[in-house]
Formats: structure tokens, sequence, C-alpha cells
């Protein structure tokens, strides 16, 4: 199903008082003292978009956008990338980077915006950002390391015919691209360098979404399975049900095991699945997880050793083994909560940046942090907004 298009950028509004962790006692704001790389979060609400010292969870600042907004880390530790109606729009963050020499004492939006008739999913990879336009179908290819200088120069490629759609640049200089028309999404096609076709796989319904596991493995789900591409070959591994949907998947690109959901009714407008699904990229083997309770999109997340990391609507964060295949630990979070029906309404959203995990608390208008080294619930902050989506930069 496509998504609707969110409304446009509004306006900028630095409000001098929440600029708490970077003012001086008169209120006004100043550049830090040290070089050191600060981690930021950046949350959006209906009309804008917060910035937090992640460290504090002080709201260090604030932009207005209009309507429904989209969030993604563009690539450099510092810049966010915001999806408004009819473009990305790159919102700095305000903090410093390691080894960097540019720094904003505030977060501000700034004028560098990727026009796009319907803007879609943004991929980071090897050093490379890509951008997909499901409205035309252009892809474009950035370094986001020249962010900070102004827009940067972009390679690109138009899809045949444009589609709610996904693309990744590897390492060698390929192209992976979803296929597709506004009817329907039927695989992925993988180009050299010269954008020659040299790999194809249409034994995908419904492709969606994208990872990347251990030795530069990029993953595709499917309406029934997932296809996997590695070193030139692209291996369909197949669904146990005939409507298997693998939607969504969180990968680290230094373990081989892939975090997915996994849907099975085909005629749901709504299903609340209650097991995910771990998949062994270098054998191909699916192994189903069973949690005991629902989740949504906003759910999946792994930890810095691997773990995959699941926010269920009992409230709490499960922890699965990607060794077991089980969840081995629960660590409470939040009250019990239901998925709202439609998919732009605020839920609890899990982000993990280092060795902490941030899960939002829309009902209460809160976030709370979880250190997964003790798998404790280690701090609390009230907002000023209702929280929907939220990312993060390290600095």
């Amino acid at each position: 199903m496509r998504r609707p298009r969110p409304t446009t950028v509004a306006a900028v509004a630095l409000s001098a008082a929440l600029l708490t962790s970077c003012s001086t006692d008169s209120g006004t704001a100043e550049a830090s003292t040290t070089d050191s790389a600060t981690p930021r979060l950046a949350l959006s609400y209906d009309g804008g978009v917060l910035v937090l010292d992640a460290q504090s969870l002080d709201v260090v600042g604030s932009a207005e956008v209009d309507g429904f907004t989209r969030l993604n880390p563009a690539g450099d530790d510092r810049h966010v990338l915001i999806n408004t109606g009819n473009s990305f729009t790159a919102l700095d963050t305000g903090t410093w980077t390691d080894g960097g020499s540019h720094y904003t004492a505030t977060p501000a939006l700034t004028d560098v915006a990727f026009e796009a008739k319907t803007p879609g999913h943004v991929v980071r990879h090897d050093g490379k950002t890509v951008l997909f336009d499901d409205g035309t179908g252009l892809v474009r290819v950035f370094d986001p390391a020249a962010l900070s200088q102004g827009a940067p120069d972009t390679t690109e490629f138009t899809t045949p015919e444009a589609h709610h759609g996904v693309a990744v640049e590897l390492s060698d200089g390929s192209l992976l691209t979803t296929v597709g028309n506004e009817d329907e999404r039927t695989g992925i096609v993988v180009l050299d360098r010269d954008r020659k076709e040299i790999a194809r796989n249409e034994d995908c319904p419904g492709v969606h979404g994208e990872a990347v596991a251990a030795d530069e493995t990029v993953v595709v789900g499917c309406q029934n399975g997932l296809l996997i591409y590695r070193d030139g070959v692209i291996t369909k591994v197949t669904s146990p049900d005939p409507y298997g949907r693998i939607g969504n998947q969180a990968g680290d690109e230094n373990s081989p095991i892939l975090l997915g959901d996994y849907k099975t009714d085909p005629d749901a407008e709504l299903e609340r699945p209650e097991r995910v699904s771990l998949t062994d990229t270098a054998t191909g083997q699916l192994t189903l997880v069973d949690l005991g309770t629902s989740y949504t999109f906003r759910s999946l997340g792994r930890a810095p050793h691997g773990e995959a990391l699941v926010l269920g609507t009992d409230g709490a964060l499960h922890v699965i083994d990607p060794n077991t295949k089980a969840v081995s630990r629960t660590v409470d979070v939040l009250d019990p909560w239901t998925e709202p029906d439609q998919w732009q309404s605020p839920r609890p959203a899990l982000y993990v940046q280092d060795h902490t995990a941030y899960v939002t608390d829309p009902a209460n208008k809160k976030i709370h942090t979880i250190d997964l080294d003790t798998w404790a619930v280690s701090g609390h902050a009230d907002l000023p907004e209702t929280p929907n989506e939220i990312t993060g930069v390290t600095g």
C-alpha cells in the first residue's frame, strides 16, 4: 500500500527556552568549549522535530515542520534527513563530530534539500547515503560527509517504473534496487558500477525494506520470505507459511543473523503479530520466535553484541539470543499499550545508539533509556510534545 505524502516544511523555530544544554546562565546559546563528539536524538511530533542531548535527555532545540514527518540519520553522525512533502531536507543537530571542524551552537534546518515527488527510504552503507523517490523511481547517491559544506554532489539512477522501493550501493559501486510499479512490487535487480544488470530475482511479491548483514549481505523482505544478495548471487529464503510476510528488518553488519517481523494474514487490515523471524543469512535457515505479545514496525532493533531487540505491546523489551534463537530476558519499560489503527499515529518506538536503547512513551510524553550492558532502565525524561518517530546521531 502506498503511503500518503507528508506536507512541507513550514518554518524553523529555535526556542531559547529549550536550549538547556547549550545555554549560558543568561539563556543565550553558545558553542561548547570541547570538541568531543556529542550524541543527539531527533524526535518527530505533530508540528515539528525535537532535538535532545542523548546523554542528559535535555531538549536542545526544535524545528517546526507541518504535517507528518519521517526521520533518518543522514550518515555523517551530525545531520538528520527529514522526509517532507516534496524533499529530503537536512536538519543540522548542532553537534560536534569526531575530527570535525564545523559546529553549530543550536540545531537548525538547513537549506540542503533533495527534491522528491514522494520521498521514501534512506539507506546508509559503506560511507554512502542513498535516497529513493517513490514518486519517480529516482535513486540518488551521495557522500554524507559533504553535508556540512552544503548540498553534496550526487550520482543518479532511475528505475524503469516508479514504485515504493529502496536501493543500496555496495562497496564495489554496484547498485541493488527493488523492482516494481504502482500496482505491484516483485523483486530486486543488481547493477554493476556501469549500471549494467548482473543479477535479478522477481520471486519476491510485495518486496519491502532492506538490511545489511555480515559480509556485505543485503536482505529484502517478501510476502513469502526473503531475498538474500551476496557476492553476485541472489538466494531466496521461503517462509514456512504460504503467506509469511517479512516487511521490516533490523540487521547488524557484524552478524549473519537478521531480525525481521512476521505476518501471516493477507486479508488483515491491521495484523498484530506475536512472532518475529530470525534468518541466518549464511545458511538461509529461517526461525520463528514466539514473543507472547504483539509489536509494531517501530519495535525492532539490535544491541551492540548482536542481540535482537523487540519492544512489545506488553511494555517490555524482549531480548533474543541470536545463537539460541530464544528470548533470553525481558526488561519492563512501559505500561501495556495498543497499536493504533493508523500507521502514522504515535506509538512507542525503539531506537538503539551505541550501548543505550531509547524508548519513546507517547501516552505519557516521556522518553526512557535502557543500559544494554546491564539491561537496567537507566533514565527517564519528560518531553514538551508527544513523540512519534525517533532517530539519532553519535556526533
